[in-house]
C-alpha cells in the first residue's frame, strides 16, 4: 500500500511542477520574472526526480535497502539542485521588486550556496552508503537553512512593503518546507515515521510554484 500511495503522490508532484514550469516558460511573454520562475520549477521537479524515481522503483520491487547507492546518488543530485532552486528564487525576488545593487546581499547568497554545494561534495557524506553519517547531514544543511532564511526574510519584507497580495504567502511556503524538512534530517533514521513529513514538505513546494503560476496568469 505504501508503495502504491507514495509512488502515485510523487508522480503527480513531479508531473505537476515540471508541467507548470514549462507552461510558465512558454507563457511568460518575455516577462523575465516569470520565465525565471518557470525555470526554477523545472529545476525543482527534475532535481527531485533523481531521488524520487529510484525510490519509487525500489518501493515497487525489492525494497529501499537494495538500492542504497541509487537513492544516495539521487539525494546528492537533489541537494545540489535544491540549492540552485533557492538561488533562482532569490533572483525572482530581485526582478519582481526591481532590486538594484545590493552586491553584498548577492555575494552572501552565492557564498552560502557555494558552501552548501561544497559540503555536499565531501566524501565524508557517504552518499552511496546505506549508513550515511548524521553529522554530515547537519553540516551541509546549515548553509542551506541560512540561505532559506535569507529568502524568507526578503520575500516577507518586500511583499509587505509593496502590498503584494500575489506573493504575500511566499515566505510562509518556504518556512513550512524547512519546518517539515529539518525534523526529517535530524530524526528520520531513528524514527522512520518522521519521514512522512516529506509529504507536507513537498506540498509546500507545490504551493510555492502555484503562487508564481497564479501571479503570472493574473498579471499577463
Amino acid at each position: 500500500m505504501q508503495a502504491i500511495m507514495e509512488t502515485a503522490f510523487d508522480a503527480v508532484y513531479l508531473v505537476s511542477v515540471i508541467t507548470i514550469g514549462v507552461l510558465m516558460i512558454k507563457g511568460s511573454k518575455g516577462g523575465s520574472q516569470f520565465r525565471l520562475f518557470g525555470l526554477m520549477a523545472v529545476v525543482l521537479g527534475c532535481g527531485d526526480a533523481f531521488h524520487l524515481v529510484p525510490r519509487a522503483y525500489a518501493l515497487c520491487t525489492t525494497g529501499l535497502e537494495n538500492y542504497a547507492a541509487a537513492l544516495g546518488l539521487g539525494k546528492w543530485i537533489t541537494s545540489v539542485t535544491m540549492t540552485v532552486f533557492y538561488v533562482l528564487l532569490y533572483y525572482v525576488w530581485r526582478r519582481r521588486y526591481k532590486i538594484e545593487g545590493r552586491r553584498d546581499l548577492t555575494a552572501a547568497v552565492y557564498l552560502l550556496a557555494a558552501v552548501r554545494v561544497g559540503l555536499c561534495m565531501f566524501p565524508q557524506n557517504q552518499w552511496l552508503s546505506p549508513e550515511a553519517p548524521l553529522a554530515w547531514g547537519i553540516y551541509r544543511n546549515i548553509p542551506f537553512a541560512l540561505l532559506g532564511l535569507v529568502v524568507i526574510v526578503l520575500f516577507f519584507r518586500s511583499a509587505r512593503e509593496h502590498n503584494d497580495r500575489a506573493f504575500r504567502w511566499m515566505w510562509l511556503t518556504i518556512v513550512l518546507s524547512f519546518g517539515f524538512y529539518i525534523p526529517v534530517v535530524l530524526w528520520a533514521d531513528a524514527v522512520p515515521l518522521i519521514g512522512m513529513l516529506m509529504i507536507p514538505k513537498t506540498c509546500a513546494y507545490v504551493w510555492t510554484v502555484l503562487i508564481g503560476y497564479q501571479a503570472m496568469k493574473a498579471e499577463s
